[in-house]
């Protein structure tokens, strides 16, 4: 009488086990890598977790003023980013080379 009951109660706890593994590298495959030395303020806010325009554009002002970031973890020295908002978007972040600034263009002489 027993063994009925206990197979009831184990089939809803295998099929989520089997779900479950499937499901985790298609949403990690889905995320999209921001370098953080040349994402502009609306990519920041658009693509991490936590980061609206404000914070976004603190990133931005930050880059500006004391030149590309050297590692994931610098983005903690921006004002209102703390090392716990780094890590819930490190899978999403990635060090590269700063945006190439825009030439300038003069009129010919």
């Amino acid at each position: 009488m027993l063994l009925p009951i206990l197979s009831l109660l184990l089939v809803p706890f295998a099929e989520v086990a089997v779900a479950a593994p499937s499901a985790a590298p298609v949403a990690a495959a889905a995320q999209t890598l921001v370098n953080i030395n040349a994402a502009d303020a609306a990519t920041l806010a658009r693509e991490l977790v936590g980061i609206g325009p404000a914070k976004a554009q603190a990133i931005v002002d930050h880059r500006t003023r004391n030149g590309a970031f050297r590692s994931i973890d610098d983005l903690a020295l921006v004002k209102g980013i703390g090392q716990r908002l780094v890590d819930r978007n490190r899978a999403r972040l990635r060090i590269g080379p700063a945006a190439a600034a825009a030439p300038v263009r003069t009129a010919p002489r």
